[in-house]
């Protein structure tokens, strides 16, 4: 039975449990997601310390010529008090004495021999960089959940944090059914075509984080298509296109049954994409994506991601958007929600002019689309509309209505 997009999201969302996890070098985790909280062991800076090359001083000699006693670099373990009527030049990033109660930029002074005379209103504490200011001992870096990008590992690196535990990468396996296409090395003949799709969900799992395997192209028969799917059953998903409707030559869908297949949902009430199919075999997933490649991206596009997301392990899988306003006119049948790829150019939303299910030309000029509320007939020019994004990640850890209304 079809169930509603939102329907499918939420048994994605609610079936998969995410438990296996690695501890990698931070040299090697961007991109990966955190299954460890991470706390900080040390207030950053550790020490009051100084904003800029110059002078500490005692904040009541700001108006008196004052003897320099002595230097401080960064990194030096200096204990000097700053006495009355002098002063002590300090290096960025050093730390400044117990009493410091200002530092005065090295430009702001005159020198006069071993002594400076400030020519600068001076303001208490002015560029001292004060313990804990940046980050508290004990305060919350990382969560369980969130992704590891180059500022993450900025504050790993900062504690001393040389490895974390990750969720390992999904495992992704992906092959090829219906003799009737043909791989994109293979020779074809002139009535023959490729098979689009099948390189689609590689490089598309790929760019979401995954590790993908392609096992080749199964026979029309449910054997071939069963020996395919018992050699894929050790990944996380596996992913197919084609042959799940009521066609005669179409055996996945009784291939996959016979061996085991528990359905999740059978169909989605959205165009284009509607004969997609949600399982597990044990602990494996499958996604049975329709045959006709637009349609298979959109819907890959549309719960694909999601599922991808879940398997990484980031707390961040539901839809986010971005609102603006539709670049022309847009006509619509009625009757399901719709998904309209276009271009968002930053102001305004384009949907494409081409929409057929069958293309293949369409999203390599799209990067985003929008979803459209069953009632709609058409949008006028300059209508607020929500963009889900293609070409970049874009999710959020609540639940939102990402869908366009009249």
């Amino acid at each position: 039975m079809s169930v509603s997009v939102e329907e499918a999201l939420n048994i994605i969302i609610n079936s998969i449990k995410i438990k296996d996890f690695e501890i990698v070098p931070i040299e090697n985790v961007t991109s990966r997601i955190s299954a460890q909280k991470i706390y900080a062991t040390s207030s950053l800076p550790k020490f009051n310390n100084s904003a800029m090359d110059g002078y500490a001083i005692l904040f009541e000699d700001k108006d008196k010529e004052l003897f320099v006693t002595n230097k401080i670099f960064a990194g030096d373990d200096n204990q000097d008090i700053i006495e009355s009527g002098t002063s002590i030049k300090v290096m960025t990033g050093a730390r400044v004495p117990k009493n410091c109660e200002a530092v005065i930029a090295q430009e702001d002074v005159e020198v006069i021999g071993n002594k400076i005379k400030i020519n600068y209103d001076v303001k208490k504490m002015q560029h001292v960089r004060f313990v804990g200011e940046d980050i508290q001992k004990g305060e919350l870096l990382i969560d369980i959940g969130d992704e590891i990008n180059f500022s993450k590992v900025t504050l790993l690196a900062s504690q001393g944090v040389s490895h974390i535990k990750v969720y390992k990468k999904p495992r992704v396996v992906v092959f090829a059914s219906g003799e009737e296409l043909k791989l994109h090395y293979q020779p074809i003949k002139e009535y023959q075509i490729y098979n689009s799709n099948t390189p689609t969900f590689i490089s598309r799992a790929q760019e979401l984080g995954c590790d993908v395997s392609f096992i080749g192209q199964a026979n029309d028969s449910i054997e071939s298509i069963k020996e395919y799917i018992n050699n894929s059953l050790n990944a996380d998903l596996i992913v197919t296109s084609g042959g799940v409707s009521v066609g005669e030559a179409d055996f996945t869908r009784e291939s996959f049954t016979q061996v085991g297949l528990e359905t999740l949902f059978d169909g989605i009430i959205v165009k284009p994409g509607k004969p997609t199919i949600f399982g597990k075999i044990k602990d494996t997933y499958i996604l049975n994506l329709p045959g006709n490649p637009l349609a298979s991206a959109m819907v890959f596009e549309m719960i694909g991601k999601i599922i991808i997301q879940k398997m990484l392990g980031s707390k961040n899988f539901y839809h986010n958007f971005i609102t603006t306003k539709l670049g022309k006119d847009l006509l619509n049948k009625k009757g399901r929600l719709t998904l309209v790829p276009g271009f968002f150019d930053g102001e305004k939303f384009n949907p494409s002019d081409k929409k057929s299910p069958g293309m293949i030309s369409i999203l390599s000029e799209c990067n985003s689309f929008i979803v459209l509320n069953e009632d709609i007939t058409k949008l006028n020019e300059n209508h607020i509309v929500k963009v889900l994004p293609i070409n970049w990640k874009y999710f959020c850890n609540e639940k939102k209505d990402y869908i366009t209304y009249e």
